[in-house]
């Protein structure tokens, strides 16, 4: 597989994504699979070599590499440095570059991690033609809360093909602001030197923080160790870049028990009997607390939804910033030898990096055995080739529609006119004006499919081609879907990504993905160009057969998109042709023929338009 993963941190920072991003990568390459990772950077030299590199079209490594992309200096929207500050977007260059690696690249996976706007993350989300994957990480509860426009975050996430939560906790409050299936799959841990066991009776229990978390954090924890009994055996270490807190002084004895280091974060897991992680929500380690407990060290956090799931049974709890609860459970450790050794015990297994990418493989094994099968029947399609090439519009209304006054006559005349040679009578909910079609198709030399757009329950409207009766509307899309394969129909999705008609969500497209036969890309009444321009990305990411249809509700819309594609004799014939089609467009009639619908429709009294169809009636009764 070609994979991109995507992280929003700068690739130079030590953060717990970039960390996951870096591991998974180097395990899925070492499966033979060609991986690239995209991370903002602030190496300049970095970034203009991945610009030329997208520019040579030299993004892919070869077969087990792992090539890193440097995409420009970007803010995102997790940044402990700027809280309650509001959130910058990224920079149009960076916007740009993300774009042209994932548009020009032959990707399978983009595999996005913590895809909130505005990131690269989310950038990448909004561009990837490949089928895509969100990992959720920890995120503050307030970063996902107050996503800005959450309906349009909604329809971005969307996107996701499949969502990943790095833990049960993240997975429920995701679900809690943006309700979709997200599979748990955790981080590993990475191999730390065991230490040596539990503190023997009255040597100096270890107590350990590493300042990764928020600043306030490190002051919670200086502050507990200020109320700890000097007579207890304890001594502590700070791993920090930053050194003590200014605001939190240490007495002199004080500062003799506690010994600040910049860096040698293994040896001092190693050399921990107790791991401190003070976090009050806006930046958490779960990482750390997973390779403390591995290296066997108690882990005591701050009751986090995160936290408190991965120290359930084997650490201890106090509420975030409460410094006298964590002052006492940390002399109850103190006091207790006993109590550390059954917490230790307690502990789970360490996680391996390689179960992570057997899990994620999973999952992406699973997306790409949905992809629809592409060859089709070549046999078929050499009796096809020497047929002549006609012209097909497949969406369309008659008068037999509520919201349309076209006569049947009237389109088999105009289409017979506009050159084409074969067309989809697709009415709301009724099947009668395109049987009627079919019945005078012949008079006037042009094929008809019988069609009907039905209207299900309340997940939008789906089309069934080459049907025989009617599908009654309010059935739910799966039944909808059955019925039509019923009468040996195709099951066609029109306008599926408009915001503006009703639409199957991209939930309820997913569980009938199996059966869906085309779907429509392009569609000229939908009025925001990006909803067919996503269409198109979801058929070609699916490998679904791409069909197009005017939508006319007034005759003067017909064939204004046209497939040009070999004459068809029934279904099979016509899903073969159409595998070889090419969609051909024009633009500038929509607002020409929405104007002529509501003239023909709503401008013309119920009156009129009722005894304009009985006459209709009448001349075709006296005809036959």
């Amino acid at each position: 597989m070609a994979i991109a993963q995507v992280s929003p941190y700068a690739w130079e920072d030590r953060h717990e994504v970039n960390t996951y991003v870096a591991r998974l990568s180097a395990e899925l390459a070492a499966r033979g699979h060609r991986i690239v990772v995209a991370a903002p950077s602030r190496d300049e030299a970095a970034v203009r070599a991945t610009r030329k590199a997208i520019r040579a079209g030299d993004i892919l490594g070869p077969p087990g590499e792992v090539r890193v992309l440097a995409v420009g200096e970007a803010l995102t929207t997790v940044s402990p440095a700027r809280p309650g500050r509001g959130r910058p977007a990224v920079p149009i260059d960076v916007a740009r570059t993300v774009e042209q690696l994932l548009t020009e690249t032959p990707l399978d996976i983009c595999h996005v991690h913590e895809p909130f706007a505005p990131s690269v993350a989310s950038v990448a989300l909004r561009h990837s033609r490949a089928l895509n994957v969100g990992t959720f990480h920890a995120p503050a509860e307030r970063v996902v809360a107050t996503q800005v426009a959450r309906k349009l975050v909604t329809l971005v996430f969307g996107r996701l093909d499949a969502r990943h939560a790095a833990f049960g906790a993240t997975r429920d409050l995701m679900t809690r602001f943006f309700a979709a299936p997200y599979e748990v799959i955790g981080p590993g841990t990475d191999a730390v030197v065991a230490g040596a066991g539990p503190a023997d009776a009255g040597a100096p229990v270890r107590l350990l923080f590493v300042d990764v978390e928020e600043r306030g954090a490190l002051r919670t924890f200086l502050r507990a160790l200020r109320r700890l009994d000097l007579a207890l055996p304890w001594e502590a270490r700070v791993i920090s870049a930053r050194g003590p807190s200014s605001s939190t002084p240490l007495r002199a004895e004080l500062a003799a028990r506690v010994h600040f280091a910049i860096d040698g974060e293994d040896e001092a897991l190693a050399w921990a009997d107790v791991l401190v992680a003070a976090s009050a929500g806006t930046l958490t380690a779960p990482g750390l607390v997973l390779r403390a407990t591995a290296a066997g060290a108690v882990p005591v956090v701050s009751r986090l939804p995160v936290y408190e799931g991965l120290a359930q049974d084997h650490g201890l709890l106090f509420e975030a910033g409460d410094v006298e609860v964590l002052a006492a459970q940390l002399t109850r450790l103190i006091d207790d030898p006993g109590l550390r050794e059954r917490l230790c015990a307690a502990a789970p297994a360490p996680r391996a990096w390689s179960e992570v990418a057997d899990d994620v493989l999973r999952s992406y094994e699973a997306l790409l055995a949905r992809r629809h099968d592409e060859t089709g029947s070549p046999e078929l399609w050499a009796r096809l080739e020497g047929r002549r090439t006609i012209e097909v519009d497949l969406h369309m209304h008659t008068d037999h529609s509520h919201d349309c006054a076209t006569p049947v006559e009237h389109l088999l005349a105009t289409a017979r006119d506009q050159g084409l040679g074969a067309i989809a009578v697709t009415d709301h909910n009724e099947v009668s004006g395109a049987l009627e079609a079919a019945a005078k198709a012949a008079e006037f030399g042009v094929k008809i499919i019988v069609g009907e757009e039905v209207m299900t329950a309340s997940q939008g409207e789906v089309i069934g081609l080459f049907l025989t009766e009617r599908i009654p509307r309010g059935l739910t899309l799966e039944e909808t879907v059955a019925e039509i394969k019923r009468q040996g129909g195709l099951v066609y999705v029109p306008h599926p990504f408009d915001r503006m008609h009703a639409v199957p969500d991209y939930e309820h497209l997913h569980k009938i993905l199996d059966d869906v036969d085309l779907i429509e890309v392009y569609n000229p009444r939908v009025a925001i160009g990006s909803f067919n321009e996503e269409a198109q990305r979801f058929a070609a990411k699916y490998r679904i057969v791409r069909g197009a249809g005017s939508d006319s509700h007034v005759a003067a819309g017909l064939g204004s998109v046209r497939i040009r594609m070999r004459d068809f004799d029934g279904p099979q014939q016509f899903m073969e042709s159409l595998r070889h089609a090419d969609i051909v467009t024009k633009s500038g009639t929509l607002l020409y023929v929405q104007a002529l619908k509501f003239l023909e429709t709503r401008a013309t009294p119920r009156a009129a338009r009722r005894a304009r169809r009985e006459r209709r009636v009448r001349r075709a009764t006296r005809k036959g």
